[in-house]
């Protein structure tokens, strides 16, 4: 398998030559960081300071494929200008360096180089202080700061800012795929309804003409003719006409241009209240602050699909909503009796379809969801549970 190149970013090139052309400017006028005589100045001649100006040059070019192994080489670089008369450039390429390390590097180096740079801020910051007994070598302390420490400081903002930006992007996108599901669902609930519709009006008007049209062909009467000739005819009116109407219903797209509100948990309140004069005993326990948006649509078409399979399927008895907020998660609890079913035999209050959008909801917020009986097979209730996590900062 061919290794694939990485290439430097064209920014990362811009910032090298700028780098490179900065440095030969000051390196050709004479500007240096430390005159001759400096006690730590081994390499006092000119040329010395141009090595460790092209190393860091070269690792301009690596601070965002390779912002690790540019940053140690780096360090290497900037121990040789320390030694030198020091370029200004070099200076400040090596800062970039440690800001890109902590911008683009995995999480673990920078929280490293924060830890490092401010433990060497507080070293360089004491130890001379300590050793020299003079005010002035505070500023040891203070360069170490402002060459090391706050460069990685301020990469480390500007990359909370980023991941913050990226988990809005997210939380965005799976608004958007909730809202989608629910217009699929919407689409899908229309068509079962218009399906309905058909096999109870348009079916029992067919069925009337066929029995009718039967009748007038196997009796030979005028007035038994007569008669059921009237009723096919009164069917066939009525039937187109509900015809009609379902064809005008499909044909009609004005409502999807339409705003619609994403329900969020504090529609809950109505939810129940339908669900308990439908004749279901419902009891609400919800205890939660303001939540990201795709968990409150999350939660509440949970909770009101868990109410639909038990008004069709639970037992006779009291059903208990609960939504009990964590602190990383929201925990969502509908449990109804399971065994002796209210309309349609002992099937499970949460199979079939249903059971299946629940889990394709809760998987795509990353949580956890399980659906079943508590106490048995045969018996007992019935319980969806679903855990949403909620990150810090991410609260509606």
């Amino acid at each position: 398998m061919p290794v694939r190149r990485l290439r430097p970013h064209r920014d990362d090139v811009r910032i090298a030559l700028a780098g490179l052309t900065g440095g030969l400017v000051l390196w050709s006028t004479g500007v240096h960081t430390r005159s001759a005589t400096d006690p730590v100045v081994l390499r006092s001649g000119p040329w010395p300071v141009l090595l460790p100006l092209a190393v860091t040059v070269a690792c301009e070019l690596l601070r965002r494929t390779r912002p690790r192994t540019a940053l140690l080489i780096g360090v290497a670089a900037m121990t040789l200008d320390s030694v030198t008369r020091g370029n200004l450039a070099t200076v400040v390429m090596f800062t970039d360096l440690v800001y890109a390390a902590v911008l683009y590097g995995p999480p673990a180096t920078a929280r490293r180089v924060l830890w490092i740079s401010g433990l060497l801020t507080v070293l360089g910051t004491v130890v001379p202080v300590a050793l020299l007994r003079e005010p002035e070598a505070l500023l040891l302390g203070v360069v170490i700061g402002v060459v090391a420490f706050m460069p990685g400081a301020t990469g480390w903002v500007v990359r909370n800012h980023r991941d913050a930006a990226e988990a809005a992007r997210l939380r965005a996108g799976q608004t958007a795929l909730l809202a989608e599901i629910d217009r699929t669902q919407a689409v899908t609930a229309e068509r079962a309804r218009m399906a309905r519709e058909l096999h109870d009006l348009v079916a029992n008007h067919l069925s009337a003409i066929a029995i009718h049209s039967t009748a007038a062909l196997s009796l030979d009467d005028p007035d038994t003719s007569k008669e059921a000739l009237g009723v096919i005819r009164e069917n066939s009116v009525e039937g187109l006409a509900e015809m009609r109407r379902l064809i005008g219903i499909l044909r009609d797209s004005s409502g999807d241009t339409e705003p619609a509100a994403a329900p969020t948990l504090d529609g809950l309140g109505p939810l129940v209240e339908h669900a308990r004069a439908n004749g279901l005993d419902v009891a609400l326990d919800r205890t939660h602050t303001a939540l990201p948006t795709p968990v409150e649509l999350a939660a509440y078409r949970i909770v009101q699909e868990s109410l639909t399979n038990a008004l069709k399927h639970a037992s006779a008895g009291r059903v208990t909503v609960s939504l009990v907020q964590r602190e990383h998660a929201l925990d969502v609890r509908v449990t109804s009796p399971f065994g002796g079913a209210r309309n349609d035999g002992p099937r499970a209050p949460g199979s079939g379809a249903g059971l299946i959008g629940m889990r394709e909801r809760v998987a795509l917020l990353q949580g956890t969801f399980e659906a079943g009986p508590e106490d048995g097979e045969d018996g007992g209730t019935w319980t969806v549970r679903a855990t949403f996590p909620i990150t810090e900062g991410d609260t509606a």
